[in-house]
């Protein structure tokens, strides 16, 4: 199930109310169980949550764990190693401390929980010290593993003293099962330490068992790997003095085992909430953590890299920015730009972003100042849109000023001899068609119309062809004169004159008086061919009646605009009704 209030997954064991058997009368085995957890609290024993009756059946939940049995195969004899180290602890701390004894140590008994740790469980036949008798034993071997029970448990529980050897043996038969296809190449005396458990924690003689806390100073748990786990487990009871000296090497020590097994076996440890707030792992160990590797240039500086980083620690950076603890927040945002690019758009979104959100409505003014520039990280990936929300629009413009390139210069082919056939009037009014559209007069309204642009540019061919007649340059039989000669540049020169004074000769038609464009006074001959600019712009006023103005016959000539005087009607003016 899912505990809605910190979103962490946890593990439910659901059990009968009534359990027939003389060790049940009182309680069932679950509810001695979760009584047992719920007293002897240990890193290595499985963590009690909660428990409940409902509907004749009781529920206990614990942290997200799956028994040993399942995942065992899949473990590897490192994995195995730290297990039977952490199991070996559990004991410790229920013989030396709490002066009980478990009494079914097995692989039942065993929790795997998801970051591969090792925790002891199956409490339900703990017993003091000073309560285990052979009545007790009797009644309970028939429901205790069976390869684990001491055949003559009853015997020596009478003749000695000691009260933990129950324990030991069934320790001594867990290592043989888990171990049994291992060998030295997996982790050095591992043969040796599995014939001393087969040899002297099964002897027959109760006396001489080693007590379990000597186990712990054996060669198979003691090289590097193991070391460095037991003191991360361990690490609430270490005084500040230890934990100091231990982050300030940490690091180095690491570097001696592959990447892969620091991530797989140390990486919840590594980002728990202990060492996350202690100071000297915040400056020597973290900034190495939490900074994948980018490139060669990191491998030296940082530990993990991008691959190996996303698949085990990325998804507890994901629980932790759920943790509202101001100082753990602090953290991983000052490191969040080496690592958001593990996390994917989806995870930003759902998960991180909305975290983000919540610090910025923060009371420390420092806290929100660090999330907005954590949020300034997230922009590119998922888009302002995203981050700030709301309506935007273009505000600002891009003054930098444009840049052309230079075109590289061509050189200019010359041109080649015109042809004997050739007349240099079609390739002048080439020319003339080629030349850049003339602007348009000033105070011109509306468009040229398609029919007088067509009327324009027969006009200009006409006077092309009459010019071209008085042209003293070209012959009436179409060939050149003396000045187009064999060379090409003499014919091009030729016809840039002829083009030059065309434009010279349109140039010097000039306008009309300002007093000849008045509509009262402007009269045209018939005989002029001046292109009228100002025909478009003709009033046109319509009237049931002709009003002509009378004109001096001397003046008066025939144009457009011509008009005659006639009188009609007798009235001066428009009347009321054309009004």
């Amino acid at each position: 199930i899912t505990n809605s209030e910190n979103t962490t997954n946890l593990s439910v064991l659901v059990g009968e109310l009534f359990v027939d058997g003389p060790l049940w009368k009182t309680h069932t085995p679950l509810e001695k169980n979760s009584k047992h957890l719920m007293i002897y609290r240990h890193p290595c024993i499985l963590k009690y949550i909660s428990s409940w009756n409902k509907n004749s059946k009781y529920y206990l939940a614990v942290e997200e764990a799956v028994p040993l049995g399942h995942v065992l195969a899949k473990q590897n004899t490192l994995q195995i190693c730290i297990g039977l180290h952490s199991v070996l602890k559990a004991l410790c701390f229920l013989h030396e401390k709490a002066f009980v004894s478990h009494n079914n140590i097995c692989t039942a008994a065993i929790y795997v929980t998801k970051d591969g740790s090792w925790k002891l469980g199956g409490m339900e036949y703990v017993c003091k010290f000073g309560e285990l008798s052979s009545d007790f034993l009797k009644k309970s071997s028939n429901n205790r593993y069976n390869k684990a029970v001491d055949p003559n448990e009853e015997k020596h529980i009478q003749g000695s003293s000691r009260r933990d050897f129950i324990d030991i043996f069934s320790y001594g038969v867990l290592v043989c099962e888990v171990l049994k296809s291992k060998s030295d190449d997996d982790i050095p005396s591992l043969t040796a330490f599995r014939d001393f458990c087969k040899n002297s924690l099964q002897n027959i003689d109760v006396a001489t068992r080693p007590k379990l806390s000597t186990l712990l100073e054996h060669e198979f748990f003691n090289h590097e790997f193991i070391i460095i786990h037991s003191f991360l487990i361990e690490l609430p009871l270490k005084s500040d003095e230890e934990k100091t000296q231990f982050f300030h090497s940490l690091v180095e020590r690491l570097r001696a085992f592959p990447e892969v097994t620091v991530a797989s076996q140390f990486g919840n440890l590594l980002l728990s909430r202990l060492v996350l707030l202690n100071k000297t792992a915040q400056d020597e160990l973290l900034p190495f953590i939490l900074c994948p590797k980018e490139g060669s240039e990191d491998s030296a500086r940082n530990f993990f890299s991008e691959d190996v980083f996303r698949k085990f620690l990325t998804p507890k950076l994901l629980e932790i920015f759920c943790v509202r603890d101001a100082q753990i927040r602090l953290l991983l945002l000052n490191c969040f730009k080496y690592f958001v690019h593990t996390f994917t758009k989806e995870e930003l979104q759902s998960c991180i972003l909305p975290e983000l959100l919540v610090g910025v409505k923060d009371t420390n003014d420092y806290l929100v100042s660090v999330t907005l520039r954590t949020l300034a990280d997230l922009v590119p990936i998922l888009g302002a849109a995203t981050v700030i929300g709301g309506k935007r629009g273009k505000l600002f413009t891009d003054g930098r000023p444009v840049c052309h390139p230079r075109r590289p210069r061509k050189n200019s082919k010359k041109h080649e001899p015109a042809p004997a056939d050739t007349n240099p009037i079609i390739h002048t009014h080439q020319l003339i068609m080629n030349l850049p559209e003339r602007p348009r007069p000033d105070g011109e309204e509306g468009e040229t119309s398609a029919e007088e642009a067509e009327q324009s540019v027969e006009e200009d061919l006409d006077n092309w062809e009459d010019w071209g007649e008085t042209n003293p340059v070209v012959q009436d039989n179409g060939e050149s004169s003396s000045l187009h000669t064999n060379s090409s540049e003499s014919v091009a020169s030729v016809f840039e004159m002829e083009v030059t004074a065309q434009v010279s000769n349109s140039r010097k038609k000039s306008l009309p008086d300002i007093s000849e464009l008045d509509i009262k006074n402007q009269a045209s001959s018939e005989q002029n061919d001046d292109f009228d600019f100002f025909q478009d712009m003709e009033p046109v006023i319509e009237t049931s009646s002709k009003y002509l103005v009378k004109e001096d016959l001397e003046k008066s000539v025939s144009s457009k605009l011509g008009v005659e005087m006639t009188e009609e009607g007798g009235e001066d003016g428009w009347g009321e009704e054309e009004w």
